[in-house]
């Protein structure tokens, strides 16, 4: 990965490669230590849709709206006996954080949502606001398991999943730990189960936020990662109605195996939680 990028302080890096050395290097104490400051970060973070969001709450409502017709053409295309109830839809939720995504979109779409996020108050926040009790949707509809495990670390069981959605998490992980996880969690796909990534996008190569350790990666990128994942690209959408001073955000729609047919969308939007442009 040869492009470079810069961190939130304006230092520019020659190449991904240049910043991961210095970030993680080879030992893996500063590998651990990476990943201890990024959850230490959101701990001291409030379990609110305005916290998990970085302060920009108000977008919520347009995020979920954008991934609902994302959502939508998936299923219809790639699931089409979904919508007969013929088959039993169940989706992982990854860095579900207070399981904003699960109760105002997934949940209402799959019969189990298993959510997997390592900020333990964040995950018990979502428990509750899960609860059958709290939830406006039948019974054939439920958050099944909460998984308070980061996604370096986590395997799903085996084909139990039709849809993994990873969305604001996976800046996170190192380019090595974004290529294991994809390749682990391929097992817990069923025949014709997809991911959804979705994702603040650098203008060109990366952003480092030294603040949160995370990095924003640019679309291609991202590309080049899915590449090594063995991941195909099926359909790609341009979040709408987004704020200018946020990054981009784009959804990206994986395949295991090679789709009979891509769908492209062309990027209006050069322009990353969602977060400010540093």
């Amino acid at each position: 990965m040869q492009k470079g990028g810069s961190d939130s302080d304006g230092r520019e890096f020659k190449s991904a490669e240049e910043m991961w050395r210095e970030q993680v290097g080879e030992d893996q104490s500063k590998k651990t230590e990476w990943y201890r400051e990024g959850v230490g970060y959101w701990e001291g973070v409030e379990a609110s849709t305005d916290g998990v969001l970085g302060g920009f709450g108000h977008v919520s409502d347009a995020d979920v709206r954008d991934s609902e017709a994302f959502l939508n053409g998936l299923l219809s295309e790639l699931l089409p006996n979904a919508a007969n109830s013929q088959r039993h839809l169940v989706a992982l939720d990854c860095g579900s954080g207070i399981g904003r995504v699960t109760k105002n979109l997934l949940i209402r779409y799959f019969n189990e949502v298993d959510l997997l996020e390592p900020v333990s108050h964040f995950l018990e926040t979502a428990r509750e606001s899960l609860a059958p009790e709290n939830q406006m949707v039948s019974d054939m509809h439920k958050a099944t398991n909460f998984f308070c495990v980061p996604l370096q670390e986590f395997t799903p069981e085996a084909g139990r999943y039709d849809i993994i959605w990873v969305q604001w998490c996976i800046g996170h992980l190192t380019d090595d730990d974004f290529v294991s996880f994809f390749t682990r969690a391929k097992v817990g796909l069923k025949p014709g189960g997809l991911f959804v990534l979705k994702e603040n996008i650098a203008r060109n190569g990366f952003v480092l936020d030294k603040e949160d350790r995370s990095i924003t990666r640019s679309d291609l990128y991202f590309k080049e990662l899915f590449r090594q994942c063995g991941l195909h690209l099926y359909k790609i959408k341009d979040q709408k109605g987004w704020p200018q001073e946020l990054f981009a955000v784009k959804i990206y729609a994986l395949t295991t195996e090679l789709p009979k047919k891509v769908h492209r969308t062309r990027s209006k939007v050069q322009a990353n939680r969602p977060a400010i442009i540093k």
